[in-house]
């Protein structure tokens, strides 16, 4: 009878183990449910100075520099309130406002961020997959093998959708850097091929496919909640028995 129990059973420190996994990623998830979202708020706002600034740009006769004195402002290339929405200046006998350049240091930074969680979360998962083939051999653990499973690929889906957003971003960057943003270099572009609309129209469009997978993200590990939930109070009862 020992016996059997022994073999139904886990061993004190497998649940031990599996106990303290439940609790700590589960609260850890926690976070990486919320935190895409407030990041993929935050890349669509930056995707809307693009798209302001591409939108006049499009459009706007191009005027001469409103003024030979310095810290001007360029009224032919500035968005209609954009700069008091993002602080997007573009000023005569300036180069690039330095809040386009503060957008891409941040946009590089999300993207490294995302880069490195994804890498991280794909090697865990890789681990947590073994283990929870482990504990197939243990059938007081059986009906909820698939609710362990289906965390183990909703992390793993995650992980691969960051690794996806720091590329969609890094692209978008690339294309940030084909224009020239002084005001001088700008108006030849306009009164000419006009190029860098149609470059921020399509960085625009990857920050935006970017915020939906990192939304796509927090639900997928959102969705864990439950299931973790449930595999701990199983194995709390396992513990007390």
């Amino acid at each position: 009878m020992a016996e059997n129990e022994a073999q139904v059973r886990p061993p004190e420190s497998l649940l031990q183990l599996i106990e303290n996994l439940a609790r700590f990623h589960r609260e850890h998830e926690e976070y990486y449910s919320q935190a895409p979202l407030q990041q993929a708020h935050e890349l669509q706002a930056r995707s809307r100075v693009l798209k302001a600034l591409a939108d006049r740009w499009s459009e706007v006769s191009v005027g001469e520099q409103a003024s030979a004195g310095g810290f001007t402002g360029a009224e032919d290339l500035n968005a209609p309130g954009l700069v008091a929405e993002a602080g997007v200046l573009f000023m005569e006998g300036e180069g690039e406002p330095a809040e386009l350049q503060r957008l891409k240091r941040e946009v590089r930074q999300v993207a490294d961020d995302a880069e490195e969680t994804g890498a991280w979360l794909t090697q865990a998962m890789e681990q947590a997959w073994e283990i929870a083939g482990s504990l197939a051999a243990y059938p007081a653990l059986a009906d909820l093998l698939g609710e362990r499973h289906r965390i183990i690929c909703n992390d793993w889906q995650s992980a691969a959708l960051q690794s996806l957003v720091a590329r969609l971003l890094r692209r978008a960057l690339d294309l940030l850097a084909e224009v020239d943003f002084a005001p001088a270099a700008l108006r030849t572009d306009l009164a000419g091929e006009r190029q860098a609309p149609a470059y921020l129209h399509s960085a625009s469009e990857l920050l935006d496919r970017a915020a939906d997978l990192m939304a796509e993200s927090a639900m997928l590990v959102h969705d864990n909640e439950r299931r973790w939930r449930v595999f701990r109070a199983r194995v709390r009862e396992l513990q007390s028995a």
